[in-house]
């Protein structure tokens, strides 16, 4: 039996303007959304996948953009078929919430900071259900439990900053489904959120749609994902939807160059290779702009190579035969937590709890477990950004708790940090060069300022970047070309130790892709240690060398990182592992066959 149809698009445009150019961010996509369906779509930055979204939702600010052409027609219970694009404002706003919800990427934009949780979802309730303050509040409770916030009570009361990345998510889907929307439009919900916190999102999302028959258009750039969530994947591209189809189809036969890159540029999980596949090795465009098909698989897009077992061993020997670069013993980082009416501390919060950790010369020590497990701090309190509670730390055998401010300050010349967000990292008034110029200027590297320009130049080369790009600011960059901008202003100084905090959890899979062979690249090519932090295990093995799981500031599993995926000790390791979205055929065939069982069920 043919399901319900809910969403239809049709030939759907819309243009922004900038400076005299007119960019097609949506260019005739058409696709079809059936009641109980879930439609994965997925591209890069810039490839128009949140921009359909607003579209429909009628949300594209005018000016600069507009939707020009096309239909969007909604199939509304009561009102017949329905072009979203001739409602006015007024109008859109009866469907916009109640029938069609959507929950944005970032939760934390999102979300009113002057106003409680509770009071945002009630507010959306008593708008649309028209019920008094009372029976809205129980409305709250019940869908605060039903998403599986802890202590729905004291939820309901919390500000948006006094609650974790992966509750405000929770809020916001609490928001999203207050009114049993019949489509529900999720747009990157669970970027750089904790595997495990994703995980529970994910079941959380589809219990919903089983109960309520949503149709549901899930955004974002991560393929496994999609595989058990999705039932038809749309592949879009520079505004263009390039491929669309079953899930199974898309996963075992994928017909475009740019599809076989996305499902290539992860890190596999059964082996190691030395470089990741990525977007370039598949296609390129001509002069025109047409699309050229290099290769056809990934055996014919890359040279790399498999890492046998027999090589893991020799650089393992090779590593440890090495000096330590760093050595951390028993390293606490305690914050206040409670304090009482005298203002004495009742309770701590220990971020970091009793760390013991070696790193050799020219390692990759993987760090890697749940938000709030204390990585960040550990790596901060390293570079005494956080000032430890008790413990020692040393640098090339120099004891780095005793240095005077002065001396640490000279002595992160060899030791630096590339930060999780690079558009906060760096300075909005400073153009890119001078950004990456400034170290070299604080600590007089270099005899003038034609020399350091000439240093900047050569490091946006290194990087992928290029020298007209030394004047521009940073929001005229990308998510990916903003963190190799990142990664050149730490290489300035031609440090010795490297920490990479999150460096690349919020990029699409492709730049991700990229900049994880950039670091790889240039480790081998300038010797550098790496302290690489993450929460994504599939990153961190393809990276690491050995790797340290934490959970509640302690070191719970340590040891070379194949060894640790491939037989972990602890219960918390094989839960970060099992909640990685692995996007393989098996997991593909029992979602897709469990969603069959619930049909027949329903249909019964």
């Amino acid at each position: 039996m043919e399901k319900e149809v809910l969403l239809q698009v049709k030939n759907l445009v819309t243009e922004f303007k900038s400076d005299n150019e007119l960019i097609k961010a949506v260019n005739d996509i058409s696709f079809t959304l059936h009641k109980g369906e879930t439609i994965g779509i997925v591209g890069e930055s810039g490839s128009g996948k949140s921009v359909t979204s607003l579209s429909i939702m009628q949300l594209i600010a005018n000016p600069p953009g507009r939707v020009s052409g096309g239909e969007i027609l909604y199939h509304s219970k009561n009102n017949g078929i329905i072009n979203l694009r001739t409602l006015s404002n007024q109008d859109m706003r009866a469907f916009r919430g109640n029938e069609i919800a959507m929950i944005f990427q970032e939760p934390m934009t999102s979300l009113n900071p002057v106003y409680s949780c509770g009071a945002q979802v009630m507010e959306a309730i008593i708008l649309h259900q028209k019920i008094n303050e009372k029976e809205a509040k129980q409305k709250t409770l019940h869908l605060f439990s039903q998403v599986q916030l802890p202590d729905p009570e004291r939820m309901f009361d919390a500000y948006p900053h006094e609650i974790s990345g992966g509750q405000k998510q929770r809020v916001m889907i609490a928001m999203a489904m207050s009114c049993n929307p019949r489509i529900l439009i999720a747009d990157e919900p669970t970027t750089a959120l904790d595997v495990t916190v994703q995980k529970n999102i994910l079941d959380l999302m589809l219990q919903l749609q089983k109960e309520h028959e949503m149709g549901i258009m899930f955004i974002t750039h991560d393929l496994g994902v999609i595989a058990e969530l999705a039932d038809i994947v749309m592949v879009m591209y520079k505004g263009k939807v390039v491929e669309q189809g079953p899930v199974l189809d898309i996963f075992t036969n994928p017909q475009h160059p740019y599809t076989k890159s996305l499902l290539a540029c992860r890190p596999p999980l059964d082996k190691r290779i030395l470089r990741l596949p990525v977007s370039s090795d598949f296609m390129k465009l001509d002069d025109q702009g047409n699309m050229i098909e290099i290769a056809k698989s990934v055996s014919e897009s890359i040279n790399s190579v498999i890492v046998s077992q027999e090589q893991r061993v020799a650089e393992h020997k090779e590593l440890y035969a090495r000096k330590k670069i760093l050595e951390i013993k028993n390293i606490k980082t305690y914050f206040p937590k409670n304090k009482s009416f005298f203002g004495k501390t009742t309770d701590w919060l220990k971020a970091v709890d009793d760390v013991t950790l070696d790193v050799y010369e020219g390692e990759t020590l993987g760090l890697v477990g749940e938000s709030g497990c204390g990585k960040t701090t550990l790596g901060r309190t390293i570079l005494r950004l956080n000032e430890p509670t008790s413990g020692e730390i040393y640098f090339e055998q120099k004891n780095v708790l005793a240095y005077s401010q002065k001396e640490m300050r000279e002595l992160r010349k060899d030791m630096q940090i590339i930060f999780q967000d690079p558009y906060s990292s760096l300075n909005p008034r400073i153009s890119i060069g001078k950004s990456i110029m400034e170290p070299m200027q604080v600590h007089n590297m270099l005899s003038s300022t034609q020399e350091r320009k000439e240093r900047v130049l050569e490091l946006l080369k290194k990087v992928g970047l290029e020298e007209k790009h030394f004047n521009r600011y940073p929001h005229e960059f990308s998510g990916g070309q903003r963190q190799r901008v990142c990664i050149a202003r730490a290489l300035a100084l031609n440090p010795k130790f490297i920490i990479c905090d999150e460096s690349v959890s919020a990029l699409d899979v492709s730049v991700q892709a990229q900049v994880l062979n950039l670091l790889n690249d240039l480790k081998r090519e300038f010797k550098f240690t790496y302290i690489f932090i993450s929460h994504d295990l599939s990153v961190v093995k393809f990276m690491s060398d050995r790797m340290a799981v934490m959970n509640k500031g302690k070191i719970v599993e340590l040891g070379e990182a194949d060894s640790i995926y491939m037989n972990p000790q602890t219960d918390y390791t094989k839960k970060l592992i099992n909640s990685i979205p692995k996007g393989q055929l098996d997991d593909i065939k029992a979602s897709i066959e469990k969603k069959k069982l619930f049909d027949i069920q329903n249909t019964i």
